[in-house]
């Protein structure tokens, strides 16, 4: 199976300039928590999150109209092809911590969005009990890797101290 026959298609974007206020209206009309960025010439430059816009929004004095998305966006973007072997897409997924991926043509330009929930919902419907396991197999490590604590930014964080006295 590959990326093509399950991804969504048609995913709206933004680009650079639009505002994080447009930027959520995407997300809120396409009941979505990520759009990706793409250049006037259709190239993929980033994904916005709506974390990264609350974020935005919570720590500067601006209106979320008054912020361009390509302060906020993530400029590295990990993304797939439209041929790739799902297979191939979860190691990806797991290497990058991440849920949502980008799908692309050959020319580098935004074909969708396949997401983990897509994957699932694509081995649900797999007949034979051999390759569907398997799939299984690499949603749970995908979704156990996606789940892994990171510390925020490269900035360690210390373990909790135990608040219960010994008697």
């Amino acid at each position: 199976m590959i990326i093509s026959e399950l991804c969504t298609r048609g995913v709206k974007s933004c680009r650079p300039e639009d505002s994080l206020a447009t930027a959520a209206a995407i997300m809120w009309e396409g009941d979505c928590g990520a759009v990706p960025v793409v250049s006037l010439e259709g190239n993929l430059v980033g994904v916005i999150t709506d974390r990264d816009v609350c974020i935005a929004v919570g720590t500067r004095r601006n209106l979320a109209a008054d912020i361009p998305v390509a302060q906020v966006m993530s400029g590295k973007v990990v993304s797939c092809r439209t041929g790739d072997a799902v297979k191939d897409v979860l190691r990806l997924m797991r290497e990058s911590q991440i849920r949502r991926l980008p799908v692309l043509d050959e020319k580098g330009h935004l074909k969708g969005i396949v997401t983990v929930n897509d994957i699932i919902r694509a081995v649900q419907g797999m007949a034979g009990k051999g390759p569907k396991e398997a799939l299984l197999q690499e949603v749970i490590l995908t979704l156990m890797a996606i789940s892994q604590h990171r510390s925020p930014h490269g900035l360690e964080v210390s373990a909790p101290k135990t608040l219960v006295k010994s008697a």
